[in-house]
């Protein structure tokens, strides 16, 4: 008996160890390699303006090589074109590096950054980047696109001028160096202070640099440019002591107190003025590795070395390496998708990737950061972050957010509020980064990211508050012609530019708020700018049927081409594209312009005549490749325009636009981005149009149907749900959804709802090579 006993044990633990063998192996099963199908290099070219370096998702540290040092003015002091194709310091065409910079924007259509460019040389120390004063080469080194490898979170290079072999990573804080030298008694590492993108000869106002012992160094940097008063924190750790080091000062020293008793050049561990670059000597051997840790703070050195010390404490590049890939995967693998095409994927998470790009975090491991009145904050209850270029990514990203991170969402909100609690104007964030605001574009969009997220449920930050700051916001008559929209209810085109798309925007931006006093059940604040709302009927002139520049006497101006996009009241567009920007009040503008047919014809004529080049000469941000027939999909304003179809009763042309549009406007190749990616936007409409949905209008929990380009995606939710998305009968050819099933429920109409979706299930879209009125 006891025997049987015994055995009847044995085999009760047995089965029990394969039990938890087996349900080990289901949790610790590793996800798929999503990475692989991610290329940073598609954008680099020209228009897309995004850095192909290492970073980790959200992360400070965006460590980039710099291919070109442009200024921003010539000679003569006009502007320097070339400086545009620079908003990231890479450009695919070129073909020589300058080093690698630690902060980067990406896709922006405007540029700042770039700053402490570390390059390792051998040879002769030279300290001027490009061409040296008697006419010689610089420290830059050529290189071969054959011998460039970029994937997230890394970045190798082989350095021909010098046969060295840099690698990059990054922790969020860290950027980490490895420079695999040849043999030399000339080894250097340069730190570049003079170095920045958008360089003008007055945007570094100081600089300062500490030797605190052999293999350390701190210090920082203030610049005026796009952020007028920008300070960054560094410290900077060699894996080797450095035998010597010195610097060469590039401004006039006028008085220098009594530090002129030194030979500050050389072997001075104190180096201070406005333009420096710092250099480091060491004897290497044949294949040795000198590693460079470069940990970045908006507070202090010290807050750097907190940094450093936290995020990558040892040696073992390769460990960090692996562990900033696999937080890539996690941020990928949010949405998995199944049977696209090698490029479609390479597109599909490319896109995923530069949606996590930016914002980006903006504090230490402390939770200090300098905030907007440039004193030293610490969040408490949120994670503070910058880079909020909302006049482009209220429109998708902030949205996308809200279903892959509400909870980054809503400390990015939290952001916004604390930068509202530290403006000496009572404002959001129209457009800021670094600790400024640089005040680019129109409109107030912080208020649809705060609407979109109230509507949706997402997020535990203060509603009142948000409310009270977007109010505020949107009565600082001093901003942007605001007193004056307030006064006439439009932008008068005689009192300040762009007229007609502030007045559009305006009047969105105060639906918005209108939005968020009904979640509140505040009615006189919902009234009031349920009023405001409606300004966009005072611009549209049903005489041309188009949106149009009125001036303060209440006439329209007389003088007004609907095709060109300079000086005609609108600004990165024109009457055709962003005269049909009134998301709020879509039922009321289409039949304002002539009821569902006239403007369903008028949405065909938008995609099938083409726009001279006479009409988009005169702007960077238009460029031809972003363009089908007089749409711009290259350019935000107009990207809601493909799902407008689906308000005239032909939701069918919806579909095929968005499919067209998913299959000719992005490309897995270094120019596959047909406009600048503007901090994740276009990348958002790519990852929302391809799921077949897209939110049309910010600040309504609706999406507006498309055509999934998936035929098989599953959604991670947050809430521990999932959302599968299946497209039935998927084909190129089958553009058209001929009908479409929630949880085995029949969708009426072209709409689904935000807190359906997050409920998880299965959205089935059944496809059809006919439009759906045929098929029946």
């Amino acid at each position: 008996m006891k025997n049987i006993l015994l055995s009847l044990l044995i085999l009760f633990v047995l089965n029990a160890c394969k039990k938890e063998a087996k349900s080990t192996l289901v949790s610790t099963k590793s996800k798929p390699d999503y990475t692989q199908f991610v290329d940073p290099l598609v954008g680099t070219s020209k228009m897309g303006h995004v850095f192909p370096g290492a970073t980790a998702p959200f992360g400070m540290v965006q460590l980039s090589p710099q291919t070109n040092f442009e200024v921003m003015f010539n000679e003569d002091g006009s502007y320097n074109t070339e400086t545009y194709e620079y908003c990231a310091g890479y450009q695919y065409r070129d073909s020589t590096i300058l080093g690698f910079t630690h902060t980067n924007f990406s896709g922006t259509g405007h540029s700042d950054l770039g700053d402490f460019l570390v390059m390792p040389t051998t040879g002769e120390l030279v300290l001027e980047p490009m061409v040296r004063q008697e006419g010689k080469k610089g420290f830059y080194s050529t290189f071969s696109h054959s011998e460039e490898k970029v994937s997230p979170g890394y970045y190798k290079v082989n350095l021909e001028s010098y046969g060295i072999l840099a690698e990059l990573t990054a922790s969020e804080r860290v950027g980490f160096h490895q420079y695999t030298f040849p043999e030399s008694e000339e080894a250097h590492v340069i730190l570049d202070m003079v170095y920045n993108v958008y360089h003008h000869d007055n945007k570094n106002v100081w600089t300062f640099i500490r030797v605190e012992n052999d293999s350390l160094v701190t210090g920082y940097r203030q610049t005026k440019g796009w952020a007028r008063d920008k300070k960054v924190f560094f410290a900077m750790q060699f894996s080797k002591p450095f035998k010597s080091y010195g610097h060469k000062k590039y401004d006039a020293v006028k008085y220098d107190g009594f530090y002129r008793r030194f030979d500050q050049e050389y072997n001075f561990p104190e180096m201070a003025g406005k333009d420096i670059r710092a250099f480091f000597n060491f004897d290497t051997k044949n294949a040795e590795k000198i590693k460079v840790k470069f940990a970045l703070s908006s507070v202090s050195t010290s807050g750097a070395l907190k940094n450093l010390e936290a995020e990558i404490p040892h040696w073992d590049f390769e460990k960090t390496k692996e562990e900033t890939k696999k937080k890539w995967n996690e941020e990928l693998s949010k949405i998995e998708v199944t049977s696209l095409t090698e490029e479609d994927k390479v597109n599909f998470y490319t896109a995923i990737y530069h949606t996590n790009l930016s914002p980006i975090l903006y504090e230490d491991v402390d939770g200090q950061y300098r905030g907007l009145d440039q004193n030293i904050h610490t969040s408490k209850g949120f994670t503070n972050y910058t880079i909020f270029s909302l006049w482009d990514t209220y429109r998708a990203l902030h949205p996308l957010f809200n279903i892959t991170q509400p909870s980054r969402n809503n400390d990015m909100i939290k952001s916004m509020l604390a930068h509202y609690e530290q403006s000496v104007h009572g404002m959001l964030p129209i457009w800021s980064h670094y600790a400024n605001e640089n005040w680019c574009m129109i409109g107030y969009h912080a208020t649809s990211v705060l609407a979109d997220a109230m509507v949706k449920k997402v997020g535990n930050f203060n509603q009142k508050q948000a409310l009270a700051a977007s109010v505020s916001t949107a009565k600082v008559r001093y901003f942007d012609e605001l007193g004056a929209y307030i006064d006439y209810k439009y932008v008068p085109d005689d009192k300040g530019h762009s007229s007609v798309s502030k007045t559009l925007e305006y009047a969105y931006n105060d639906w918005c708020i209108m939005k968020m006093a009904e979640e509140l059940g505040n009615t006189a604040v919902a009234r009031e700018f349920e009023d405001r709302s409606k300004s966009y009927e005072n611009v549209y002139d049903p005489s041309i049927g188009f949106m149009r520049p009125k001036l303060s006497d209440g006439t329209f101006r007389e003088s007004f081409d609907p095709m060109d996009t300079h000086g005609q009241g609108f600004i990165e567009g024109n009457a055709w594209n962003y005269g049909l920007y009134v998301p709020q009040d879509i039922d009321k503008m289409v039949e304002m312009m002539g009821g569902k047919d006239h403007f369903s014809k008028h949405l065909d004529s938008l995609f099938t005549v083409d726009i001279d080049e006479k009409y988009i000469a005169k702007h960077e941000d238009i460029t031809r490749d972003g363009i089908i027939g007089n749409y711009v999909h290259g350019n935000e304003p107009g990207h809601h325009i493909p799902y407008l179809y689906n308000w005239t009763g032909h939701p069918e042309k919806t579909q095929a636009r968005v499919r067209m549009i998913l299959d000719t406007m992005y490309a897995p190749n270094v120019d596959g981005l047909c406009g600048n990616d503007d901090a994740g936007q276009m990348s958002a409409w790519y990852v929302f149009s391809a799921l077949g949905f897209y939110p049309v209008t910010p600040g309504s929990s609706d999406y507006a149907l498309g055509s999934p380009l998936v035929r098989d995606a599953v959604i991670h939710l947050e809430n521990g749900k999932t959302l599968r998305i299946e497209a039935k009968n998927q084909h190129k050819d089958n553009v058209y959804v001929k009908e479409v099933y929630l949880n085995g429920k029949k969708l009426d109409g072209t709409m689904l709802s935000h807190h359906d979706l997050v409920k998880g299930g299965h959205l089935l879209f059944e496809m059809s090579n006919k439009p759906a009125i045929e098929s029946k």
